[in-house]
């Protein structure tokens, strides 16, 4: 397990979120956590567990479910929530 998200660092942001976007997953939300950290794709897949071309695969998959325009920063929209 992480040790930033079960220490409850994240349950505040995990709300605001979760506000905004009510079809996001718990690993949604643990992503858009990490991203918000400003960690690169490539320091997010070890902390997941996963390959460097998942996280980007998981990142392609938020911004669909977030409906974020193409002009639309992933990173940005989060760090403004």
């Amino acid at each position: 397990r992480d040790p930033l998200w079960s220490r409850g660092l994240g349950d505040v942001y995990k709300r605001q979120v979760k506000s905004s976007h009510p079809s996001l997953t718990n690993n949604d939300l643990r992503l858009c956590a990490y991203l918000r950290l400003n960690l690169s794709s490539k320091d997010i897949a070890p902390l997941l567990n996963i390959s460097l071309s998942s996280v980007e695969i998981k990142r392609y998959r938020l911004r669909k479910k977030m409906q974020l325009t193409h002009n639309e920063g992933l990173t940005d929209h989060l760090l403004s929530l």
